[in-house]
This record gives C-alpha cells, sequence and structure tokens, in this order.
C-alpha cells in the first residue's frame, strides 16, 4: 500500500460499453471530482464489435469522497448513461464468497484452500460440497462446513435443488468446479451463468472418457494442459478464461503426465478464480475478456 493509498477505500469499477470518443476521459474526470485516485486502469476496444472494456482501480478517503452508495448512483446517472454502459463498482474489503464442489480428487480443492490460506486469493468459503465423503476431512482440517450430497439418476434432481438452497444460504457470489465429476443439468447451468467455473484437460480432446493421461500415453502426445472456464449447457465448451499448457515428451509415463496435468489443472483453475474475484473477466460473446 502506497502512501497515496494509506487508509482509503480500495475500489475496483468494472465497465463495459461501445467504444466512443471521451468514454476515458469522462471517467477520469469523474474519479478526479470526486476525490478518487486512480491507481490502476486497463482498457481494450475490440474492432470487430466496437466493443470498449475498462476496469479501474481507484482509492477514495473517507470524509471526503462521497460514500459508495452515492459514487454508484452518481456515476449511473452520469458516465454509465451517456455511454450506455453496463457497469458496477466493487469494493475490495470484503473478500467474495465462494462455494467450492468437488467429488474424490482432491488436488484442486487443496490448492485452492492453501491459496486462500496464504491469502494469494481474497475469498470466503463458506462451504464445500461433494458427491462423496472422501474429502470431508480436509474441510474439517480448514473448519469449513462440508456437505455430503451423493447423486444418482433418480435423486439427481433433487441433490440439485438441495444444491442451489446451499448456494442461497451460504450467500456464494462464485461456485467452483474444482473437479466435481458430475455433469450438471442445463437448468443448473442456467440459474449459476456467469458465476460457476468448471477446470478440464482441454489439451486432450480427442481423450473422452475415463483415464485420459493413460490413453494420451499410448498415444505419444508432446502437449498436455488445461482450460478453466465459465459453465454453461453446452458441457466443456463455456467462454474460457485461463489455459496452461505444458510440453511433455516419449520418456513421461502415465503417472508422470498425470503429476504434470494435476498441476496445470491447479494453475489454470487458481488463476481463473483469481482472475473472476478481482473483476478482471468480462464475458464477450462465446469469449471473454481478461485484464490479467
Amino acid at each position: 500500500m502506497s502512501a497515496m493509498t494509506e487508509g482509503k477505500n480500495i475500489y475496483v469499477l468494472k465497465a463495459s460499453c461501445r467504444g466512443a470518443i471521451g468514454t476515458v476521459s469522462r471517467l477520469s474526470t469523474f474519479m478526479a471530482e470526486r476525490n478518487c485516485y486512480i491507481m490502476e486502469m486497463a482498457q481494450f476496444d475490440e474492432i470487430d464489435t466496437g466493443n470498449f472494456y475498462v476496469r479501474c482501480v481507484f482509492s477514495s478517503t473517507p470524509h471526503v469522497t462521497p460514500p459508495l452508495e452515492e459514487l454508484k448512483e452518481a456515476f449511473g446517472r452520469g458516465v454509465a448513461a451517456i455511454d450506455g454502459m453496463e457497469w458496477d463498482i466493487h469494493d475490495t474489503l470484503t473478500p467474495p464468497k465462494v462455494l467450492i464442489m468437488v467429488s474424490k480428487f482432491d488436488h484442486c480443492l487443496d490448492d485452492l484452500l492453501y491459496r486462500k490460506r496464504t491469502g494469494e486469493i481474497k475469498m470466503q468459503i463458506p462451504a464445500i460440497v461433494s458427491n462423496h465423503p472422501d474429502l470431508k476431512r480436509l474441510a474439517d482440517w480448514y473448519e469449513i462446513p462440508f456437505y455430503h450430497l451423493p447423486v444418482t439418476p433418480d435423486t439427481k434432481e433433487d441433490q440439485e435443488r438441495r444444491l442451489l438452497e446451499i448456494v442461497e444460504e451460504t450467500g456464494a457470489e462464485l461456485i467452483v468446479l474444482a473437479r466435481y465429476m458430475q455433469i450438471l443439468s442445463s437448468r443448473f447451468c442456467e440459474e449459476l451463468a456467469g458465476r460457476a467455473i468448471n477446470i478440464h484437460h482441454s489439451f486432450l480432446p480427442g481423450f473422452k472418457g475415463a483415464k485420459p493421461y493413460h490413453q494420451a500415453f499410448e498415444r505419444g502426445v508432446k502437449l498436455i494442459g488445461a482450460t478453466a472456464h465459465y459453465v454453461t449447457t453446452d458441457l466443456d465448451e463455456g467462454p474460457i478464461i485461463e489455459q496452461i499448457v505444458e510440453r511433455v515428451d516419449h520418456t513421461y509415463s502415465p503417472a508422470q503426465l498425470s503429476a504434470v496435468g494435476r498441476d496445470a489443472e491447479n494453475m489454470a483453475l487458481s488463476r481463473a478464480v483469481r482472475f473472476h474475484l478481482e473483476h478482471r473477466v468480462f464475458a464477450n460473446g462465446n469469449k471473454t475478456v481478461v485484464f490479467r
């Protein structure tokens, strides 16, 4: 924290609109007139669509700058109305709530919990949900409520209804599928549109079903990796947030390929979660704009 921000509130403005002359000037003037200090600003114009995206981190001084709700009201009436923006201003003081869903594989869950504990990813985890009981001990160690919700074809609808209840009860702003090995229904995906992130081994697209790394070994692959993306009704085809690629060769056994794959999954998922929670990701049709 610098002398310019010490003792001040830190906010993130996230906005998108059609590209127009004067937008950045109006935004910076708005901040200056209210004694807000711009700490960081990233912007992107997409030539094909004419869309404009901006992320602005700024600080305000209590009793000098208007409170957050007044800032929002003024921005909505002014800059946002003039430029037809989709926007929001987020307070960084309170970490967002993240609900994690998992099955039996523990590496992504363990990695997220560690990054949360060390402060690398600022988030609250009000609950961990699993269709298996195996990882309850890990949740207990971190003192996080664990919900075991087994699922069968006959109980899937009721199980997903209970999942949505837990999301509502916990106030979760983001749902992370940390190797949750169940296909979600279209209704569930629609309910969580834009706030659910999944991870999968994207650089083995031809190897479906069980033991993808064994299949990769048999084919002698040279690249493996992972993709973190938003959940949509199209299985594993949601807008991509982050991808990790690792080079391998003929000396790698299936176990070694799996180890590299786990590391790639951890990195891609943790980055995607952090980018989302820091308001760095913009939906852009079937794609995303990510200010890293």
